[in-house]
C-alpha cells in the first residue's frame, strides 16, 4: 500500500460519506452504554459527525495515520476469519483511539471499540472492525457525555 496525499483525501470522503452508517450505530453505542452506566448521553448528529471527520482530517499527522488504518480494514478479509481475527481486532481497536483523541479518551475509545464490534457483524473480516471504529472512535471525540462537560474536579490549579 502506498500512501500519498490523494489517498488521504479518497479516506476522508469514504469516511465522510460513511455517516449513514457511523451516525446511527454511534447512537446506538451511546443509547447502550448509558443505559448500562445509568446515565444520559446526547445523540450525535449528521453534522456533529462530519466536523468531527473535518478535525481529524485536517490535522495532517493524525490523518496520514487514520487514512491508512481504514484503507487496511476496508481491504482486510482473511479466510476463515478466525485465524486473522487478531489483525482485524488490533488495527480496530488502534484507530478508535486514534478518533478518539488523546487520554484518558484515547483508552475509553478503545474499550468501546470492543463493545461495538461485538454488535456489528456485516461484511469482511475488516468491514465490521472498521464500523466498530468509527463509532467507538468518534462518539468518544464528540461531546455529549456529562462527566466530560465542564471542567474536571481534580485538576490543579495555582
Amino acid at each position: 500500500m502506498h500512501v500519498t496525499p490523494a489517498v488521504v483525501a479518497e479516506e476522508y470522503e469514504w469516511v465522510r460519506s460513511r455517516g449513514d452508517r457511523t451516525v446511527p450505530l454511534i447512537n446506538e453505542v451511546r443509547e447502550d452504554l448509558a443505559d448500562l452506566f445509568e446515565t444520559t448521553v446526547d445523540p450525535v448528529t449528521d453534522q456533529q459527525y462530519n466536523d468531527a471527520v473535518e478535525t481529524v482530517f485536517a490535522d495532517g499527522d493524525l490523518a496520514v495515520n487514520v487514512a491508512s488504518l481504514v484503507r487496511l480494514l476496508r481491504n482486510l478479509d482473511v479466510d476463515g476469519d478466525y485465524p486473522g481475527f487478531i489483525v482485524d481486532e488490533l488495527l480496530g481497536r488502534e484507530l478508535a483511539g486514534m478518533l478518539a483523541g488523546t487520554q484518558p479518551l484515547r483508552l475509553l475509545g478503545e474499550a468501546t471499540f470492543h463493545y461495538a464490534d461485538v454488535h456489528v457483524h456485516e461484511g469482511d473480516a475488516g468491514a465490521d472492525d472498521l464500523d466498530a471504529a468509527l463509532a467507538a472512535g468518534f462518539q468518544t471525540r464528540l461531546p455529549g457525555w456529562n462527566w466530560t462537560e465542564g471542567p474536571s474536579p481534580f485538576s490543579v490549579s495555582e
